[in-house]
């Protein structure tokens, strides 16, 4: 029975060359110029195919094993841990976790591989995307800080959904600072800048979206100063205040969110964390690790942090300030409570005078005038007006409502039942 020999086009070629210099039509050297070959290398073809036939140029490592083939067992272990803990892990994560945390060996090539054969990922399909003209980096760490908001469901389900509060530079793509909070608000915001002044310093610059916390997005406003609490403070702390047109403008935040979304997910459930506070206390751990895989170097080494100066009190910096002016008797009203100034100096001096309202983050209200506190004294309240929220904050409020008892107590008159002798000692 005849054997059926496969061979490429070179082989084929080489074949050829080597028939004419068997049949004297042509020397070594020629067909050694006509295949790109050194006439040794000639020399031992035709031998080979002159001992072995055409099969003997076909090459050694047709069906042999392969150089870089994985050792027996290795791939079998690595499917078993990417189906049992990384099925919904990227390639490159997942090599990640399988190198430092299971001890294999495996390059990230071989782990796509894997997955793509097992139908575990797929790459995604390209689409069409608009195009967005590119900005270079800034050239120094903390010129300009990108920050954003991320709702998402960071605890799968573990604990409600929560947002992301993400400082990055500019410069270096490193997550500057980040914090878990129930919703993207002021109060949140204010905490949150405080503890990267705190621990960095102030920036020149913070690149926002247009969220109202950070832009008055009312046209044609007449009352105001047309600042936002924020954008006031950051003025007040000499950092300026950039407000980004598109998503697109600040996409280095963007990306980190969703990297974050990806392996900061993945991370806290492999540690079972399912609190905002657990999560809070991991995060400067993730940072650390997350910024030495993925950070940049800057172009320019100098940092561009400002130190904070004496006269920065974040207290009255960070917090709500509002002008109100003083009625004849010295009272003033502040979310639905009227407030009386005692003073001892004539009451006359100060009559329409104006003043401002500090009401710090935990919700501690003092009055100053000519920047010297005054003693206000809550006197009464009154009726309390519509509650106005944000769409970034609705989710959050509907649920602290829900919580709340509504109606009234089984045990109030209402709800108790009366007899028909009760009733009718009630109508005589």
């Amino acid at each position: 029975m005849e054997r059926r020999i496969y061979m490429s086009n070179k082989e084929l070629d080489r074949l050829g060359e080597l028939k004419k210099v068997h049949e004297k039509r042509q020397t070594a050297a020629q067909a050694a110029i006509n295949l790109g070959l050194s006439r040794r290398q000639v020399l031992r073809l035709s031998r080979r195919l002159r001992l072995e036939g055409p099969g003997g140029l076909v090459s050694k490592k047709v069906g042999a094993r392969g150089n870089h083939r994985l050792p027996d067992g290795i791939k079998e272990r690595a499917i078993e841990l990417i189906l049992a803990t990384y099925g919904d892990f990227g390639p490159t994560l997942a090599h990640e976790y399988l190198t430092e945390r299971d001890g294999l060996r495996l390059s990230i090539g071989s782990v796509r591989n894997i997955m793509i054969e097992n139908e575990i990922w797929s790459s995604k399909r390209v689409r069409k995307q608009r195009v967005f003209q590119l900005r270079p980096r800034r050239s120094r760490k903390g010129e300009l800080i990108q920050l954003d908001g991320s709702e998402h469901d960071w605890f799968e389900g573990r604990a409600s959904r929560c947002t992301l509060l993400v400082f990055v530079d500019d410069a270096t793509s490193d997550i500057m600072h980040m914090r878990f909070v129930r919703s993207e608000n002021l109060v949140d915001y204010f905490i949150a800048t405080r503890g990267y002044l705190e621990k960095f310093g102030r920036p020149e610059a913070l690149y926002p979206d247009k969220h109202g916390v950070f832009r008055v997005n009312r046209e044609g406003a007449l009352s105001g100063t047309g600042m936002t609490q924020f954008g006031r403070a950051m003025k007040e702390l000499d950092i300026r205040l950039i407000c980004a047109n598109t998503p697109q403008a600040k996409g280095r935040v963007e990306r980190r969110n969703r990297d974050l979304q990806d392996r900061l997910i993945k991370a806290m459930r492999l540690l079972n964390i399912c609190t905002i506070e657990e999560a809070n206390a991991f995060i400067p751990t993730f940072i650390e690790d997350f910024n030495r895989r993925f950070g940049k170097p800057a172009q320019d080494t100098t940092n561009a942090h400002r130190l904070l100066l004496t006269s920065h009190n974040l207290d009255r910096i960070l917090c709500f300030k509002n002008d109100r002016r003083l009625s004849k008797s010295l009272s003033l009203q502040y979310n639905n409570v009227i407030y009386q100034i005692i003073t001892d100096r004539p009451s006359y001096t100060m009559r329409k005078a104006g003043v401002i309202v500090l009401e710090s983050i935990e919700g501690v209200v003092s009055v100053e005038y000519n920047g010297k506190p005054l003693r206000a004294v809550p006197y009464h309240e009154v009726q309390e007006r519509a509650e106005v929220v944000s769409a970034k904050e609705i989710a959050s409020v509907l649920e602290a409502k829900q919580t709340m008892r509504r109606g009234p107590s089984k045990r109030h008159p209402w709800k108790r039942w009366r007899g028909p002798a009760e009733l009718a000692a009630v109508n005589s």
